[in-house]
Formats: C-alpha cells, structure tokens, sequence
C-alpha cells in the first residue's frame, strides 16, 4: 500500500484515493496545479520503467510541451529462469472480460535457435482480435523474453496485426523471430511448425 503520510499532502489540493494513490490526470498533473506525480504512487502496474516514462511526460508537460501518458501496454517481465513476460491483455484477462480473441502460439522446441542453446521449453503466444487480426496481447516465456517483449509493445502501441508480424523479416536463428513464427502459426504458414491453417 502506497504510503504518503509525511509528504504534507493536508496543505495541498492533492487528492488521494481509497487506496491511497495520489490521483492524476493523463500528464501526471495533481488535483494541485503545481505539484506532479510518477511512479508507485499514482497507482499500477508499479514498475519502474513505467514510472520513468511518466517522469518524462510530467518534465514535458512543465516545460509547456503538448504530451500525456496514454500507454496501450505497458510491459511486464519476472526475472526467473526462464523469464515470463507479457504486454496488453492476457488469455485470462480476455476470458474474465469475457473478450473473445484468437491465440497462436509458437513453442520454441521448433525453433532453431533455443535449440542450439539447449533452452527449447519456451513459448511465445499473441493475443489478436477476431477479424481484424489486430495483436491485443503478447506472452513469451524463455531465456530472455524481457529482451524480446518490446518487439510486442511496439506492435500493440501501433495496432499492428498478424500480417504485419508474419511479413516483417527476423533475423535467422534467433529467438526474435519466435514473434514472427507464433503470426505465421495463425495462418497455418510456419516454416518450423506445421499446424493446419485457421478456418
């Protein structure tokens, strides 16, 4: 639970939720029109590189220049062996949303290089919208997945699909074009893994 107790927020107009988070608005502004906040304070997810990008809007915004804070995803990653990393929704966030999406996953025993590493119990799995093909969530777990998830936040923040991810050229062996394989897994066009086409 966030703790702002000694910050003198009582001779302020910040406001502070129920849980104790210091309320913002989309450029990091408080109900106080001089004071900003980042970071754990303002709420979830509580990462540091999330707070690190709130940190640039909230300088941008006291410098005079036009910019929020509007993530479409904002990464996650759990520094285990292997590690597990995620960005926008999830398969258990769509199933309580009740939000109907198609998953494709690509296990990296088919891929050339997690097998030359001897690391071949990875997967990387995309979330994508039912018609539009548009990726909602990316999911990769293996040795080095938080080098790899950037790939899937860039293509969530630019409302990329499939197509986009089959078509754009991985280098070969790498674990990077695992992403390329799981959008070529969904039209049944795998080059390492043979799986039918979806009808």
């Amino acid at each position: 639970r966030p703790d702002t107790g000694g910050l003198g927020l009582e001779n302020t107009n910040v406001e502070v939720n129920e849980r104790g988070w210091i309320k913002v608005d989309n450029r990091m502004r408080t109900d106080d029109p001089d004071i900003f906040a980042i970071g754990d304070i303002v709420g979830e997810p509580m990462l540091a590189h999330k707070a690190s990008h709130e940190g640039r809007v909230a300088a941008e915004v006291i410098a005079g220049h036009k910019v929020i804070f509007e993530p479409k995803a904002i990464p996650a990653v759990v520094f285990t062996d292997p590690e597990i990393t995620w960005a926008g929704l999830t398969e258990r966030e769509a199933k309580e949303k009740n939000i109907e999406v198609n998953v494709s996953k690509f296990p990296w025993a088919a891929s050339g290089r997690a097998t030359t590493l001897g690391r071949s119990d990875g997967v990387t799995k995309l979330l994508s919208e039912p018609g539009t093909d548009r990726i909602l969530g990316v999911g990769i777990c293996g040795p080095g997945a938080g080098e790899l998830i950037a790939e899937g936040v860039l293509a969530i923040e630019m409302a990329a699909n499939l197509t986009d991810l089959k078509l754009t050229i991985h280098p070969h062996p790498t674990l990077s074009e695992t992403i390329m394989e799981a959008a070529e897994v969904f039209f049944g066009q795998s080059t390492h893994l043979y799986r039918p086409k979806r009808k």
